[in-house]
């Protein structure tokens, strides 16, 4: 499907809010992305603080599910330190919100379109999941 020129939003990089990114790995349980902030010429940017960022990931029946939380830490070790009890709470989150989403669909109401069979001449409705 084409989309037409001026309705596709304008796509810019801020070069006032540009990091560096480096990512970590123990090749087993996850990533840590270090974002460390630089100026337009790429050189570190002192009054932004340095971020974290874990990730790991869940299998499902649908696949790897990518999970990814902030880290608040002061160096790459403490990161590390922290990544553990993060990497759960997220999951936990995940899980949660998942159960939430699967109850809500779950419990959404069909509403048949038409008149209702045996009532008024017409034959079936068709049923529709909003």
């Amino acid at each position: 499907m084409a989309t037409r020129p001026e309705s596709t939003p304008e796509l810019k990089i801020d070069p006032a809010t540009l990091y560096l990114e480096e990512i970590f790995t123990d090749r087993r349980v996850g990533t840590i992305r270090r974002m460390t902030p630089v100026n337009k010429e790429g050189t570190r940017d002192n009054a932004r603080p340095v971020l974290y960022v874990g990730e790991t990931q869940v299998l499902t029946p649908a696949g790897a599910l990518p999970i990814a939380f902030e880290i608040q830490a002061g160096s790459l070790e403490d990161a590390a330190e922290k990544f553990g009890q993060l990497a759960k709470e997220a999951i936990e989150r995940t899980v949660k919100e998942l159960q939430e989403l699967r109850r809500q669909a779950a419990s959404s109401i069909v509403v048949p379109q038409g008149p209702v069979p045996g009532i008024g001449g017409g034959g079936g409705g068709k049923i529709q999941i909003p």
